[in-house]
């Protein structure tokens, strides 16, 4: 239909319209109406606007607050959601008291310019007329800040509320005479940096409590948890415990396994794998192995939660990575450990380094520990950005490289070819260079190769057969190639920073001057810019996580979109940085002064997401 003011026309268009309805639309009707103008055939059009009539020669009345428009889903109408909203909000006339309790005594919130919650949520759903709509909208009203506090508090609290649960349970005594520790130490062909011996002995310490080690150690790409992780593991074999290494890949898990036999079989430790793969004969073996306690190192991937696993002495548990694994992942292989009421130790590791105000928040049921610096002899690698229509001089340059001895990636970020998202095809990519290049030995390794092929191919990458590796983002965590010194990325722009560093974390392992290539296409995107010129200006893993959570979210950055960690109704993260200080002091007061809040905030907030946290 078509309306007009006299200054203009409009077009509103109506897919689900009945009898009654049209009745209502006559001609001369004077009806106000809100929705999305967009352009149309002969005048802009509105789809589907909300309407109401109004009635002749009465001047439409002035709304007494501002209208709220809420996320909506299929089914349920935006008029829907506010009468059942006027509803709650009729609830909150009596005395709200019984209705919505406050559960944060004013005294803990003096200095804060926050109003009472009912109040606060009043405001939120029905803000006057004179409300500042640019503040509404970022989130940064009093009234808003005032729900995030108590969601993010609610949370706060949950993860402490754990954690001293957690300090209850029992776990056995890791002490250890040392021998084996000393032995390792004494072999290895370099000393250990200052920080992975405070890291070492902080783990050191919580092994030898009666209750269950929590501890995340992040360190950056490259800094050395895996042996840190290899003195934990000796600990608890040294006390008579089992241990096992959790992770979330083939590839990783088998270098793993590789490190772990190298470093602790000469001791005389017996060191078994366990993944989906390993079928028949030679599984029933090592399940054998593992219930019997003669295997006293299990590395594998999730395969080790199995039903069918069943550990003899299950002391410390070891998860790498930890971000790549689902909650109840990590809960089922706890519980395999739990033996006589007692449960494992936990060491959780990540070289996705977590920003401090995230890990306060998300982390705040685990003691947290961080290796802040690299082996000697690791140099910085220097990254540098150049369009994909300067190719050849790439190739140049990896020639180069390969002549001088050095080895190189070439990573692409899809397999196939894609007209839309213009990625290079891997295989395309690797005939290509061998034309160009017909004097280097060239590897490919993606996702749909057989375990066994890509395994053979790194391998051959890894003892120097191959000069160049062209490889999806497969090889993003954990290959380990010293001789490597030069990485292409292909197509950087599409990749998200985290995974950019991760990525160029494979170079620089060695004391040779290592490089790093980001190929992109033009036109980039503002974030594209934004993360090239990151990534060219800082090897900080740190410095590199704050800026990708600035620019993709906490839920992003911690692969926590599945796990139901990070899901806040109205916090956010980043925006309320600020008030995560604060929760932490107010917390505290809330634990001594009002214990018996606690569990009612936790329960309005969290409801039945708390299970999440038996993790």
């Amino acid at each position: 239909m078509r309306i007009s003011d006299g200054t203009g026309a409009l077009t509103l268009r109506f897919f689900h319209f009945n009898k009654l309805q049209q009745q209502g639309f006559q001609r001369g009707t004077r009806i106000r109406c809100y929705g999305e103008a967009r352009p149309g055939a002969v005048t802009l059009e509105m789809v589907h606007p909300e309407y109401q009539r109004l009635e002749e020669d009465t001047a439409p009345a002035v709304e007494e607050c501002l209208t709220p428009v809420y996320p909506t889903t299929e089914g349920v109408h935006q008029l829907t959601l506010r009468r059942l909203a006027d509803q709650a909000l009729q609830a909150l006339e009596g005395p709200h008291e019984q209705v919505l309790p406050d559960w944060l005594p004013p005294d803990l919130l003096e200095g804060f310019p926050f109003t009472g919650l009912a109040e606060a949520i009043r405001y939120v759903h029905r803000p006057p007329p004179e409300a500042s709509v640019t503040q509404l909208l970022e989130g940064r009203h009093p009234a808003q800040q005032r729900l995030a506090f108590e969601e993010l508090l609610a949370h706060h609290l949950s993860l402490r509320r754990l954690r001293h649960e957690a300090r209850a349970q029992r776990a056995p005594v890791l002490e250890g005479d040392g021998a084996l520790r000393t032995a390792l130490l004494a072999n290895l062909p370099f000393q250990l940096t200052a920080a992975q011996r405070r890291v070492g002995e902080e783990i050191a310490t919580d092994l030898r409590q009666p209750h269950p080690m929590l501890r995340l150690v992040q360190g950056d790409v490259g800094s050395g948890k895996t042996l840190v992780a290899a003195v934990a593991v000796l600990q608890a074999i040294e006390a008579g415990g089992q241990a096992a290494v959790m992770a979330p890949t083939e590839l990783l898990a088998e270098q793993h396994y590789r490190n772990f036999a190298a470093w602790l079989e000469p001791l005389g430790v017996t060191v078994a794998w366990l993944t989906g793969r390993i079928k028949g004969k030679a599984r029933s073996v090592t399940l054998a192995a593992i219930e019997s306690g003669t295997a006293q190192l299990v590395v594998g991937t999730h395969a080790l939660f199995q039903d069918e696993v069943t550990f003899a002495r299950l002391g410390l548990v070891v998860i790498d990575e930890q971000h790549r694994f689902g909650v109840h992942q990590r809960l089922a292989l706890r519980d395999k450990g739990r033996k006589n009421g007692l449960y494992p130790h936990q060491l959780v590791m990540t070289a996705t380094p977590i920003p401090r105000t995230l890990a306060m928040t998300l982390y705040a049921d685990l003691d947290s520990s961080v290796i802040d610096e690299l082996p000697p002899g690791r140099t910085p690698v220097q990254t540098v950005a150049i369009p994909g229509s300067r190719r050849p001089e790439v190739m140049a340059r990896v020639r180069e490289a390969c002549g001088a001895g050095r080895q190189a990636y070439w990573v692409c970020t899809l397999i196939e070819e894609s007209e839309v998202l213009q990625c290079e095809a891997a295989a395309d990519t690797a005939e290509l260079l061998r034309e160009q290049l017909p004097e280097l030995r060239i590897g490919l390794v993606h996702g749909r190769l057989k375990a066994a092929e890509k395994e053979a191919v790194m391998r051959a990458f890894q003892q120097r057969e191959l000069d160049l590796l062209v490889a999806t983002t497969v090889i993003e965590v954990g290959v380990d190639v010293p001789n490597a010194s030069l990485m292409i990325i292909e197509n950087a722009e599409r990749l998200g920073l985290s995974q950019l560093h991760q990525l160029r974390g494979r170079v620089g392992r060695g004391a040779a001057k290592s490089s790093c290539v980001l190929l992109y296409q033009t036109p980039l995107s503002r974030t594209a810019k934004v993360r090239i010129n990151t990534m060219r200006e800082t090897n900080d893993g740190f410095l590199v996580a704050q800026k990708d959570l600035e620019l993709r979210g906490p839920g992003e950055v911690l692969g926590t979109r599945q796990t139901g960690l990070a899901q806040f109704h109205i916090a956010d993260l980043l925006r309320d940085a600020a008030l995560l200080e604060p929760v932490e002091r107010v917390a505290e007061q809330l634990l001594h002064e009002h214990p018996d809040h606690v569990p009612h905030l936790i329960r309005r907030w969290l409801g039945q997401a708390e299970r999440y946290g038996a993790v």
